[in-house]
C-alpha cells in the first residue's frame, strides 16, 4: 500500500493506493485562506500539519488494515508558498502564499541585481515565486527577516513535521528563483541576490528519491510500520502529471484547479521567460516541463458561485453540456492578477459587455469561456516556445463538467480528454512516488496513464465564432490595463 498526500490551497487531500495502482480510498480536509490586505493572500503553516494529520487519521480509522501495509509516502503540495522558519523550527509569520502579488516592486529590483536570473532559473521574476517574497519581508518585515534560518514549501514544511527532515525537491526547488534549473542544484548567486545563503535552503533529492523515514510517534499512531520512506515527492502540477502518467517528452495535459496550468514534459531545460512560460524541473531525474499559468481558472467559477449565493453545479446544470456559441459577454478570469502571458499581478477580472437583459446563464457561459480564453493564451505561448501541442488530458476539479471540457476544446482547438481519477491527479501522483521510493521500480511501470473517461473535439460549428470571439477578447486586457 502507498499514500499520497496533496497540500493544496483550498485542502488537503489523502489517498490510499494499492499495489495494484487502484485507489482504495480518499480523506480531504479544507483549508482557510487569509488576505489581510490588498493582494495579499496567506495560511497559518499549522493548518497544512492540522489537516494532513486529520485526513490520514480518517483513513486509518476507516481502513486500518490496509494504513498498516503502506510501505511509502509521497507529498506534492502548492508551490511558492514562503514558510520562514527560526532556529528552532518554528514559523516566524504566515506563509506567503503562490497568488500572493504584494511583491511586484522586489521582482524589478531582483531583475537589476541578478541580469542573469533568466538564464539561471528559466523564469521571469513574478510575486508569485519565493525569492521576491523574501526581499518584500527583508523590506517591510526586517525584524522576522533577521531571525530566518530556513525557507521552506508547504510540502516541505509538512514533511519536517511528519519526519524532522527538512528536504525539497527539484520540481517545487524550481519555483522558488533560487534553483539552477538546468543543474538541478541550489544557486548561491541567486540566493545572494535575496540576502540568503546556501544554509538557509534545505537538502534537495529527485522526487522518486527517499527523503526521510516517517518519525515514530506517527507511523505508531497509523498502524504502520517503522521503515515506512517518505519519497522527495513533486510540487502539485509535476505530481499531477506523474498521476497521468505524463513523463514522457511532449505529453501535456490542462489543470482547471484553483489555479490553471498547461503543462508539458521536455528532456532538456527549456526556458520561454520572453512569454511568461515557466520552465521547471519534473519530479524525475532527466525530465523537466514547461507551464503556462492562470492564476483563477476554477477560483473563477467559485467566485462567481459566491457572489451569486448559488452552488457552482446549480450554476453549470441549466447550460447542459454544450452551448451553440460563444456568449455575448466577455470574462477576464484576472482576479488575483496573471501570470502567463502577462506577468501583471495587478490585473484585474472583468465582465464586459452586460445589459440589463442579460440572464445569469449568460455570465456563468462567459466565466467558463474566460478561462479557457486565457487557457488559449497559454497554448500559444507554449506552442511558441517549443512547437504545437496536438491534445490534453483535463485534471482538476473542472474537469467534472463536460460543458467546460467542450468549451475548452473549442476554444482550444483540439482534443481535450477527460480521465478517470483527474481530480485526485496531484495525491494520485505523489502515491506514485511514495511508492518508487520504497521499491525502485522503473517510472515507466509505474506511472502509467488512467483510462480516458470522455473524448472533446472541437465542432466546426462553433469554432470559428470562437476564433472571433477570442480576437475580441484578447483587445480587452490592454485596453483596461490604464483604467482598472
Amino acid at each position: 500500500m502507498y499514500l499520497g498526500l496533496d497540500i493544496g490551497t483550498s485542502g488537503v487531500k489523502a489517498v490510499l493506493v494499492s499495489e495494484a495502482g487502484a485507489i482504495l480510498a480518499t480523506a480531504t480536509r479544507e483549508l482557510v485562506l487569509s488576505h489581510p490586505a490588498p493582494l495579499w493572500s496567506e495560511q497559518d503553516p499549522e493548518s497544512w500539519v492540522d489537516a494532513a494529520i486529520g485526513a490520514v487519521d480518517d483513513l486509518a480509522r476507516r481502513h486500518p488494515r490496509e494504513v498498516a501495509q503502506v510501505r511509502g509516502i509521497g507529498l506534492s503540495g502548492q508551490m511558492h508558498g514562503a514558510t520562514l522558519l527560526d532556529e528552532d523550527g518554528k514559523p516566524l509569520r504566515p506563509a506567503i502564499l503562490w497568488n500572493d502579488g504584494r511583491s511586484q516592486a522586489e521582482c524589478a529590483m531582483l531583475e537589476r541585481r541578478c541580469p542573469s536570473l533568466h538564464a539561471i532559473a528559466g523564469n521571469l521574476a513574478m510575486p508569485g515565486f519565493t525569492a521576491p517574497k523574501l526581499l518584500w519581508v527583508a523590506r517591510h518585515e526586517h525584524d522576522i527577516f533577521e531571525r530566518v534560518a530556513k525557507v521552506l514549501l508547504p510540502k516541505a514544511y509538512v514533511r519536517y513535521r511528519l519526519t524532522g527532515e527538512m528536504i525539497e525537491d527539484m520540481s517545487d526547488a524550481a519555483g522558488t528563483l533560487w534553483l539552477d534549473v538546468g543543474e538541478r542544484r541550489w544557486s548561491a548567486l541567486l540566493l545572494h541576490a535575496t540576502g540568503l545563503d546556501l544554509h538557509h535552503m534545505p537538502r534537495l533529492v529527485e522526487g522518486s528519491e527517499v527523503s526521510a523515514v516517517l518519525a515514530p510517534d506517527y507511523a505508531q499512531r497509523w498502524g504502520m510500520a517503522k521503515n515506512v520512506v517518505v519519497a522527495g515527492g513533486a510540487g502539485d502540477n509535476a505530481a499531477s502529471a506523474i498521476g497521468l502518467g505524463a513523463i514522457a517528452p511532449g505529453d501535456a495535459f490542462l489543470s482547471l484547479g484553483t489555479s490553471g496550468v498547461l503543462f508539458r514534459v521536455t528532456d532538456r531545460f527549456a526556458p520561454a521567460p520572453a512569454s511568461a512560460v515557466h520552465a521547471f524541473c519534473h519530479a524525475l531525474p532527466g525530465l523537466w516541463h514547461q507551464m503556462g499559468v492562470m492564476l483563477s481558472a476554477a477560483a473563477s467559477l467559485a467566485w462567481l458561485a459566491d457572489v451569486m449565493q448559488t452552488p457552482a453545479a446549480a450554476l453549470l446544470a441549466p447550460l447542459g453540456e454544450r452551448v451553440d456559441g460563444p456568449s455575448p459577454i466577455k470574462f477576464l478570469p484576472y482576479l488575483d492578477g496573471e501570470r502567463t502571458p502577462h506577468n501583471d499581478a495587478a490585473a484585474s477580472g472583468a465582465l464586459i459587455g452586460l445589459r440589463g437583459a442579460t440572464g445569469r446563464s449568460r455570465i456563468v457561459q462567459a466565466v467558463l469561456e474566460g478561462v479557457a480564453f486565457a487557457a488559449r493564451d497559454n497554448l500559444a505561448a507554449l506552442s511558441a516556445a517549443s512547437g504545437p501541442i496536438s491534445e490534453v488530458d483535463l485534471v482538476g476539479g473542472g474537469s467534472r463538467s463536460p460543458l467546460w471540457a467542450q468549451i475548452c476544446a473549442d476554444v482550444l482547438g483540439i482534443p481535450v480528454h477527460r480521465v478517470e481519477e483527474g481530480e485526485v491527479g496531484a495525491a494520485l501522483g505523489a502515491s506514485r512516488l511514495g511508492r518508487l521510493a520504497a521499491t525502485g521500480e522503473a517510472p515507466a511501470e509505474i506511472c502509467t496513464r488512467p483510462r480516458r473517461l470522455a473524448s472533446f473535439t472541437p465542432r466546426a460549428s462553433v469554432t470559428a465564432a470562437y476564433d472571433e470571439a477570442y480576437r475580441h477578447w484578447r483587445a480587452l486586457y490592454p485596453a483596461l490595463k490604464e483604467t482598472i
